[in-house]
């Protein structure tokens, strides 16, 4: 983006061009209290404020600090030549302080290739720091920029932000007493990548199993945690560096609308976005709206979801793991279940076939006895224990196809299943007695694939085939 200034004769008004939105255009005012409070003149003329492409819808209050440093040029009171140096962006409050804007990161990660410090709100320094070799420069005041750009004294840069290397969760997995099954189908899960549904009644610990697969998940790359980031910051939530490298978990409750679970035109970013490279965890599934869960159909497929208005395309990156929770049936408590044959199934099937195709696997969670339930000390499977053996398996994912199996396309999966005869004579009794589509029947594959990452075996052996099928219903 360009902000241009003109400055001519005339009445004074202040116009605005460029397609700016409300919070835009409301920047006129903003400037010229600022400007005034810093101890400037605002010029008493006609100002032509243009921002460049003007075909381009522009929002937000990033442009305050631009506009108002253009104004000052333009009107002679402060050097022109001194801004071809810099990137500038910022909030400006009515005395001239800089406030922190959104999208401050993923603008600092585009402008290393251009050589140009970036100028920016003190509170947006530390996180426009974690971009390697670029210069920035934090202000607090309108009057510092103008001065220190006036001076030629250049302003103290900010230093690198470095993150902590090893995230810290006070959630373990060694807190679940019992689960055993449940425990390791999350293994599974975490080694590929895979979406997973949990069924039991209140209280059998699916909530608490789901927060915790994110700590058993591989930690982030330096280059998935910038994106994270960026996402992030374009959402305006604040920097966390002591989880920069833990990957995101989203819990999403069933009342959130479609455009909160999906995201929105103009930088509103839903929870599927949030939780990228993560986890989104849709408690009690079955009583979202629908339309909502159908739409999640391509973003489990693609990694991303296009939002589509009739001025605006947007696609957001929404490469996420879904994990799903429900109960066996509408009054929660099969024991002694008060609901008929009839509410149970119109319960059940809230959730359609193609989404159930979507999801890999599918547990159940059972309600603990008493003995497991007051076992005194804990399991024996940390969260670090866990995840050092879904690393090992995602590293051979790496070195053989270069992402995790729950992303292979049909053709990368016929290259690298490896799978022995007695496996796919298994796989093909599947197939027909669990009546596989073309999708499952390539999920399934995947999920065996990662069970034997787990086990270190470059081939697919019939036992680790008959776990995945035990996951997809055939147990």
């Amino acid at each position: 983006m360009t902000v241009e200034v003109h400055v001519a004769g005339g009445l004074p008004s202040v116009n605005m061009v460029g397609l700016p939105d409300a919070a835009v255009r409301e920047a006129k005012d903003r400037v010229r209290s600022a400007i005034q409070n810093s101890g400037f003149e605002f010029p008493a003329s006609r100002v032509t404020v243009n921002l460049a492409p003007a075909d381009l819808p522009k929002d937000g209050t990033a442009f305050d600090l631009p506009i108002a440093l253009g104004v000052l040029a333009a009107s002679g009171q402060l050097a022109n030549d001194v801004l071809k140096e810099v990137e500038l962006l910022g909030e400006l409050a009515l005395n001239g302080e800089l406030r922190a804007v959104r999208g401050a990161l993923p603008i600092a990660m585009s402008l290393p290739a251009a050589e140009r410090a970036l100028l920016l709100p003190r509170e947006n320094a530390s996180e426009a720091a974690l971009v390697d070799g670029l210069t920035v420069l934090p202000a607090a005041h309108l009057a510092d920029v103008v001065a220190a750009l006036n001076s030629g004294k250049p302003m103290a840069p900010q230093l690198s932000t470095t993150p902590p290397p090893e995230p810290k969760s006070p959630l373990d997995m060694a807190d679940v007493k019992g689960q055993a099954q449940a425990k390791r189908a999350l293994l599974v899960a975490a080694a590929g990548g895979h979406n997973v549904l949990m069924e039991g009644p209140p209280g059998s610990g699916k909530s608490m199993l789901a927060k915790r697969l994110p700590g058993i998940l591989p930690r982030l790359s330096n280059a998935e945690a910038l994106e994270v980031a960026a996402v992030h910051s374009l959402a305006g939530l604040a920097l966390q560096l002591d989880q920069f490298y833990q990957r995101p978990f989203r819990s999403v409750n069933a009342s959130a609308s479609a455009v909160a679970l999906l995201g929105g035109a103009r930088q509103q970013l839903g929870e599927i976005s949030l939780g990228h490279l993560g986890v989104v965890f849709l408690d009690e599934c079955v009583e979202f709206a629908r339309s909502s869960l159908e739409a999640l159909r391509d973003p489990l497929e693609n990694g991303y979801i296009d939002i589509s208005r009739a001025a605006t395309k947007q696609r957001y990156p929404a490469q996420f793991q879904l994990v799903l929770a429900m109960n066996p049936c509408p009054c929660g408590d099969p024991d002694n279940c008060r609901d008929t044959p009839d509410q149970i199934n119109r319960y059940r099937g809230k959730l359609s076939a193609p989404i159930l195709d979507r999801v890999d696997v599918r547990i159940s969670v059972p309600r603990l006895p008493h003995d497991e339930l007051s076992a005194s000390g804990r399991e024996q499977a940390s969260s670090r224990a866990l995840q050092a053996q879904v690393e090992a398996a995602r590293d051979r994912q790496q070195r053989r196809q270069g992402k995790a199996n729950a992303w292979l396309t049909a053709a990368e999966l016929e290259r690298h299943i490896h799978a022995s005869g007695e496996a796919l004579q298994l796989l093909a009794a599947a197939m027909e007695r669990l009546n596989l589509t073309a999708r499952g029947y390539h999920r399934l594959l995947k999920v065996a694939r990662s069970v034997a990452d787990l086990d270190g075996q470059d081939e697919v052996l019939a036992t680790h085939m008959a776990e995945a099928i035990a996951y997809r219903g055939g147990a």
